[in-house]
């Protein structure tokens, strides 16, 4: 392969791989056990299957995202900020993840969600003047977070208190 041709798949590799590691890192910190079943759940939350299959699609399209956010940055200093920005949003995404199902503190991961969601938003809206594509590939990562937002409330409203108080 020749060095353009090296260059144009690094950041498609990098993306994908980044987002495969995420993906197993939160699946990793994501204990479906006796407590997560005890639970009370709203009616109206999905079924436990869909949530694989989402979170599989919500990450290919951030990789997606990055890809057309790394090709359009107009320099070196710009592809860094894209990184970090996604960087900073992938460990919110496993910090959540960690906070409701591992140290079960659904309390905790409703707290930390307001910044999972702005980190998304940020995403969105500093991608937006050079490639609203890139922006457009978070909208469904946003409304999912939106929704699982509103769930994770409607689980500590049906559950608390946490944490043995």
């Amino acid at each position: 392969m020749t060095e353009p041709a090296i260059r144009t798949w690094q950041p498609v590799v990098a993306a994908a791989a980044t987002a495969f590691a995420a993906g197993v890192l939160g699946a990793l910190v994501t204990d479906l056990g006796p407590w997560y079943y005890h639970l009370r759940k709203p009616s109206w939350q999905p079924p436990d299957w869909l949530f694989g299959p989402a979170w599989t699609l919500i990450f290919a399209l951030a990789a997606g995202s990055g890809i057309l956010g790394w090709r359009t940055a107009p320099n070196r200093a710009t592809q860094i900020w894209v990184v970090t920005l996604f960087m900073f949003n992938i460990v919110l995404n496993i910090t959540w993840s960690g906070l409701f199902f591992r140290l079960q503190r659904p309390d905790w991961a409703l707290i930390e969600v307001v910044f999972l969601w702005s980190s998304i938003a940020a995403l969105i809206w500093s991608l937006w003047p050079r490639s609203r594509n890139a922006s457009l590939l978070l909208v469904p990562y946003l409304v999912w977070v939106t929704f699982a937002s509103i769930l994770n409330l409607a689980i500590v409203q049906l559950n608390a208190p946490f944490g043995g108080h």
